[in-house]
């Protein structure tokens, strides 16, 4: 037995335990409770396993549960960076790359190797298996919010166009998903929990 190797991987264990304090914007399904990153990690990973028949190409499922479980452990260091923020980009921080050289660097050199390569390629997004993780991430906080009669788009007058903009990255991995993700926008557009600009105000 590696006793040091082991060490490693146990000092990253708890290290990572820190995710379950970092919370969201977005809250819990039908809850006024917010949700933190190991719950939605967790979610994430659950929903690649019911969903993965749905994406457009072929997946490997445990590439796209590896990623969307280590996708935000980088947020231990850098914080939850809100999707809607407008003063902070959302990906590819500086904080971030550092945050993901430390942590994955408290395992052994080959693991914190694969790590990394596994986040940098969710945060690059152009791969099959990226693409659909992706999907799952800007998935589920929208299946939330419309739970939540609007969620954060109401609570942060977040509105129809900026939100369509940021989940159209729902189709790159599952155009099945996206059409019902649009039918979900569109509804909460009626219900009036999504504002949608008319353009005669503008005039």
């Amino acid at each position: 037995m590696n006793t040091n190797q082991l060490l490693q991987q146990v000092a990253f264990i708890k290290e990572i335990d820190k995710l379950k304090y970092i919370q969201r914007r977005t809250k819990l399904f039908n809850s006024d409770r917010h949700e933190n990153d190991a719950e939605h990690s967790w979610h994430l990973a659950m929903m690649t396993l019911v969903l993965a028949e749905h994406a457009d190409k072929p997946i490997d499922v445990l590439k796209v549960v590896k990623m969307v479980l280590i996708h935000d452990l980088v947020e231990i260091d850098a914080g939850d960076t809100f999707i809607y923020d407008t003063a902070k980009n959302h990906t590819n921080t500086d904080e971030e790359r550092l945050a993901a050289q430390r942590i994955f660097g408290i395992l052994p050199e080959a693991q914190a190797q694969e790590f990394i390569a596994i986040w940098e390629e969710f945060e690059e997004g152009l791969t099959d298996d990226a693409k659909f993780a992706k999907t799952m991430d800007r998935f589920e906080p929208l299946l939330q919010n419309t739970s939540n009669n609007g969620g954060t788009w109401v609570e942060f007058n977040v509105d129809y166009q900026k939100v369509y903009d940021k989940k159209k990255a729902i189709q790159h991995g599952s155009t099945a998903i996206w059409a019902y993700a649009e039918q979900l926008l569109n509804e909460s557009v009626e219900k009036g929990i999504l504002k949608k600009e008319n353009p005669e105000e503008k005039k």
